[in-house]
């Protein structure tokens, strides 16, 4: 192929992207549907209790941007589906258009940031360790050579890989298809202790076989946001979602979500995660911002 023959060919696919990328609410109005992704495991953000619609922190905020999305193209009867990602497959699912909206437990950085856009942050946590009490592990240098599990396509595999190598720990780590393949590990003693974020190992903690022989240890390595993921260049549909969230928080319903799946008892075991908010959300309740982490 000619170079002239070739350039063309790759603008003409770029600028194709970049169309395809911008018409999320286009594509939705010309198919009367709108496909929404969910996490099976993210307790409290976004799971199943043994059925196909996951409840939830993230899975309420997705359902109130649904119906900002039927107000906006006069659609009350805009068909929804329901699709379950994985840590793994959420960014490129989300990309090569098979949905159209992540809101479950996802970091918003700048490394993804090349590859999706995100809304205003909804969450703040950080990297800690769910350990067996009876391991007698406390912190990181308790792991000096030995095996810990995190899972597959999350921050947190990253940042303890990059811990381990910086402290000259040795951890030998070890990654589960999702979060609760990556518990199990630790329940199975095929892992000492399994690194995620902080509120989604006080999740599964409490939805555990046996909580009361859990425990959530270890200084949390650095703070990072949540944020709903929506494709990138597509400023309008962005725009929806953040001023669905804006709705949420200054009428005073995020809030009272807040309390609802963080400060009271939640399905399905009724366990209160008695978690208060953190300095850093309650912050960006009023600077709105969708600053990424680093």
């Amino acid at each position: 192929m000619k170079l002239s023959t070739l350039m063309t060919a790759v603008l003409l696919t770029a600028g194709l992207a970049t169309t395809a990328g911008a018409q999320t609410l286009k594509k939705i109005a010309d198919s009367n549907k709108i496909t929404v992704s969910y996490r099976e495991a993210s307790v409290p953000f976004s799971y199943l209790i043994g059925s196909k619609t996951a409840v939830g922190f993230s899975a309420e905020i997705t359902e109130a941007v649904i119906d900002d999305v039927r107000k906006k193209l006069k659609k009350p009867t805009l068909e929804v589906a329901y699709m379950p990602v994985t840590s793994q497959n959420r960014i490129p699912l989300l990309m090569n258009g098979t949905y159209d909206l992540e809101c479950g437990s996802t970091t918003n950085n700048s490394t993804r940031g090349k590859d999706v856009a995100f809304s205003i942050n909804t969450f703040y946590t950080g990297t800690r360790l769910l350990v067996k009490k009876s391991s007698g592990i406390k912190n990181y240098a308790d792991l000096a050579k030995k095996t810990v599990a995190s899972t597959t396509g999350t921050t947190n595999a990253q940042v303890i890989r990059r811990y381990s190598a910086d402290q000259k720990l040795d951890m030998q780590l070890i990654l589960g298809k999702d979060h609760d393949d990556s518990l199990l590990l630790v329940e199975s003693d095929r892992a000492l202790a399994f690194a995620m974020d902080d509120i989604l190992l006080f999740g599964l903690k409490a939805n555990s076989k046996s909580p009361e022989s859990l425990d959530v240890v270890g200084d949390s390595l650095q703070v990072e946001p949540y944020a709903c993921m929506v494709r990138k260049d597509d400023p309008e549909f962005k725009k929806l979602v953040d001023d669905t969230i804006t709705r949420l928080i200054k009428s005073g319903e995020f809030a009272r979500l807040y309390t609802k799946w963080f400060q009271s008892p939640i399905p399905p075991k009724g366990v209160n995660l008695n978690l208060p908010m953190s300095e850093e959300l309650k912050a960006n309740m009023k600077a709105l911002s969708d600053k990424p982490a680093m």
